[in-house]
């Protein structure tokens, strides 16, 4: 399984109030909180993102309140895949539970640059900036992990699986 876009850069601490603020959890439709996503740290983000595109991040993505509605709302917003130095672990677990890939990578995390081409082999763990030429072993997922991501959540697996 593969991944490749357009990178959106973010710092450290981005919480779950951010990625999507607490006045959008009135709705759970994926295509209304990706309409809202990150709009209180990056107001053309939706304008920007385009399906595929990838989040980078530093430290502590997706600290804050354990809601799903935040990998939620990345996924619909056409993000394939969220790399980070580290993940709030809550956040973790809520993006594969919905199917949202995240590799955790200290090195790409620091060196990638918003709007850098990156692709990405979840099988391997490789992250590939096509901008810069350069490449990063990441955490690759063990396979259960992917099946689930492939299955478009848990819950799907689940289905799939009975």
């Amino acid at each position: 399984m593969k991944a490749c876009g357009i990178v959106h850069k973010y710092g450290d601490n981005v919480d779950t109030d951010v990625i999507i603020p607490a006045r959008y959890l009135n709705s759970s439709d994926p295509a209304e909180l990706a309409g809202h996503c990150m709009e209180d740290i990056d107001t053309d983000f939706v304008k920007r993102v385009q399906k595929g595109d990838i989040m980078v991040a530093n430290k502590n993505f997706g600290c804050g309140s354990s809601r799903e509605h935040a990998p939620i709302a990345i996924k619909a917003s056409g993000i394939s895949c969220v790399i980070a130095e580290t993940f709030a672990r809550i956040f973790y677990r809520n993006a594969i539970n919905i199917g949202l890939p995240i590799i955790e990578c200290p090195e790409a995390a620091e060196a990638i640059e918003a709007g850098d081409t990156v692709e990405i082999d979840f099988d391997s763990g490789m992250i590939y900036d096509k901008t810069k030429g350069t490449e990063y072993k990441g955490q690759a997922f063990p396979p259960f992990m992917q099946k689930i991501i492939e299955s478009e959540g848990l819950i799907n697996y689940i289905n799939e699986n009975k």
